[in-house]
């Protein structure tokens, strides 16, 4: 059953409207088709309009909607096999960052993302893709692999952010997020990243300080969610729809300021209503990133990568 954001109320109700006719149709002899076409035309319509207008709030639910593809689902589809890589040999396994070794395209790639799950067992697993310290180290160790045996990085950011709480902090998240940026910089290998949901603070960028920065054109990336900011300024997570728009989080505007490199077309309605078609384009346009950054050298490539991020601002 499709699950409807707030600003699509009116969509559903059509959509639903239909429904009810196409079950009417099937269950007489009546002959509605010509109106079930078009209220479908009407209803495909709506969704081009309001798509096309999304406010940065928007944006932000349509980025954090269930149904919208996670790791797992670009992993299966578009990296052929996989074999993850567990634990920071440090303090133990953190399932909120997935990492392995796989083939995309035929290319031999070190693949590591956030899982954030898509029910509610999986979701208490990964730990809603808020990881610790040691998913964070994890990450490193699997980036130093791909370092020494030449494997080009893709990562995959979908984050609120790094978890939280007490216990992550008792174990050095700050450090452990500092570190994995650090790494990012130090690779002599390609490092495409794509935002493919939320990017979270220190969270995503922990992983997302790549040669190419991608994101899907219904992604968010920012340094603290709009409902964090409108309490710190407002005091209340109610102007969470101000914060978005003065955060400037959208794809287009972080490609207009110089933040990221690409922006990935979805299907229409969002990567949600056709995961398939959203994995596809976005497979294609990392190919493409790697493709271009496998001509230069390994100095070529961090220097590229330093020189990216001291520019910005």
């Amino acid at each position: 059953m499709a699950t409807y954001l707030d600003f699509e109320k009116p969509l559903a109700e059509l959509d639903s409207r239909i429904e009810e006719l196409r079950e009417t149709a099937e269950e007489s002899d009546l002959n509605i088709d010509a109106e079930i076409d078009r209220l479908q035309a009407k209803s495909d319509r709506m969704l081009r309009d309001t798509y096309a207008k999304l406010t940065p709030w928007q944006k932000t639910q349509v980025a954090r909607h269930p149904d919208r593809p996670h790791l797992k689902d670009y992993v299966a589809a578009l990296v052929d096999d996989f074999m993850p890589l567990a634990g920071d040999r440090n303090f133990g396994e953190d399932e909120a960052i997935v990492g392995g070794l796989g083939r995309m395209a035929g290319r031999r790639v070190m693949v590591i993302g956030h899982e954030k799950g898509d029910d509610t067992a999986s979701r208490l697993k990964h730990n809603f893709g808020m990881a610790k310290p040691e998913g964070y180290r994890k990450a490193v160790r699997l980036m130093r692999l791909a370092d020494r045996f030449g494997l080009p990085v893709v990562t995959l950011v979908d984050t609120a952010g790094a978890f939280p709480g007490v216990q992550a902090e008792e174990r050095g998240q700050a450090e452990a997020i500092a570190r994995s940026t650090e790494e990012c910089l130090q690779l002599k290998v390609p490092l495409v990243a794509a935002i493919v949901g939320e990017g979270g603070s220190g969270g995503a960028i922990a992983i997302a300080t790549a040669n190419r920065v991608l994101m899907l054109e219904h992604s968010v990336y920012a340094v603290i969610s709009p409902e964090g900011c409108a309490s710190i300024l407002w005091r209340t997570a109610e102007k969470a729809a101000d914060a978005a728009e003065a955060m400037r989080v959208t794809a287009q505007d972080l490609k207009h300021l110089g933040v990221i490199d690409r922006i990935v077309e979805e299907p229409m309605g969002g990567a949600h209503r056709s995961p398939s078609d959203a994995i596809a384009a976005l497979g294609a346009a990392i190919e493409e990133e790697l493709d271009q950054l496998s001509a230069d050298s390994g100095d070529a490539i961090r220097a590229q990568r330093r020189a990216k991020y001291l520019s910005i601002g």
